[in-house]
């Protein structure tokens, strides 16, 4: 009842995409999410070298003979090395799935796919999604304004996205953004997507390497936990309205330039709040899904809950 093209495609059970998240996609995360049937997403942007990349994918490969990506974010601000070098530990580890995002992936459309790779495209926007089809790109995924981490800033929800982006393009097309549970999942077939990206969700898994306490906020949240930062920027983010957020959104109504505003939204302290448990001690990006979360289970039950609730859905509607 789930197949689509992407699950053929990717070599996967189900289509359901793990949200690339930075510092908690790591091996543990990765391999339970392509263990449950999904396709998980290592961060290379995360890693400070080729090699810290490359042992985090072998760590990988020691948890799941699944299949697992290797995300490679394009954005300038996010190359702790370089592309070629991610490219690289790629090849040479033998990914075959590939995804990019934060840019146009043309200039290394054909070093990617060079050993057969299949290369999907994280974008915003329908004008990139049509760009990357035209360009080469095997499968694309549109994320809303209600996803966590970057949205467009043109602000276009999730469904009208992916209802144009559909129309727009004949390459299997991925969604992200407030889907967390198996109703979002159906819907989003229903409508013409072959896949579904999950960030939000996984957080609130035993397998996310984030303290408790974050796991057991979202659990309390409500639908509109979260808030866009750095909409003046013209670069939003949207994240739990926490203390810090609270206070970039004071500096943006001031009129404070983003150069003086990232220093507040630093990753490394991000980082170190995750570990600690400190809810206000940085950004916390996450998605509006987050209000729709009602308790911590494994990757596993997880998607199996996901899985029979679309599977649900999709009977009801057809009437069988």
């Amino acid at each position: 009842m789930l197949k689509t093209r992407v699950t053929e495609m990717l070599g996967i059970e189900y289509p359901i995409i793990g949200g690339t998240m930075q510092w908690l996609s790591r091996a543990e995360l990765v391999a339970a999410q392509s263990n449950a049937g999904c396709l998980g997403i290592i961060p290379s942007a995360t890693f400070s070298s080729k090699e810290e990349l490359v042992e985090e994918i072998r760590k990988t490969k020691s948890l799941t003979d699944k299949p697992f990506a290797v995300n490679i974010n394009l954005f300038p601000m996010m190359r702790p090395f370089s592309i070629d070098d991610m490219i690289e530990a790629v090849h040479e580890e033998g990914i075959k799935i590939v995804e990019t995002s934060g840019r146009n992936p043309a200039a290394y459309i054909e070093k990617i796919k060079k050993n057969g790779a299949i290369h999907m495209h994280k974008c915003a926007r329908v004008r990139d999604a049509v760009k990357a089809e035209k360009e080469g790109i095997d499968t694309v995924t549109i994320v809303g304004i209600e996803c966590g981490g970057h949205p467009s800033g043109e602000e276009v929800t999730t469904l009208v996205l992916l209802s144009k982006t559909v129309d727009s393009v004949s390459i299997p097309v991925m969604v992200g953004g407030g889907i967390s549970n198996g109703r979002g999942l159906a819907a989003a077939l229903v409508m013409g997507a072959e896949g579904v990206v999950i960030g939000t969700r996984f957080i609130a898994t035993r397998e996310c390497p984030i303290h408790d306490n974050f796991k057991n906020l979202l659990v309390d949240s409500e639908v509109t936990a979260t808030t866009l930062l750095l909409r003046s920027a013209g670069a939003p983010l949207r994240a739990y309205r926490n203390k810090v957020a609270e206070e970039v959104l004071d500096m943006e109504a001031k009129g404070t330039n983003v150069e003086e505003i990232l220093p507040t939204m630093s990753g490394i302290k991000g980082k170190e709040a995750y570990m600690s448990g400190d809810l206000n001690g940085g950004v916390f990006p996450c998605g509006q899904s987050a209000g729709l979360i009602n308790r911590v289970m494994t990757v596993r039950e997880m998607v199996e809950e996901i899985i029979k609730e679309a599977e649900e859905a999709i009977r009801r509607i057809s009437g069988q």
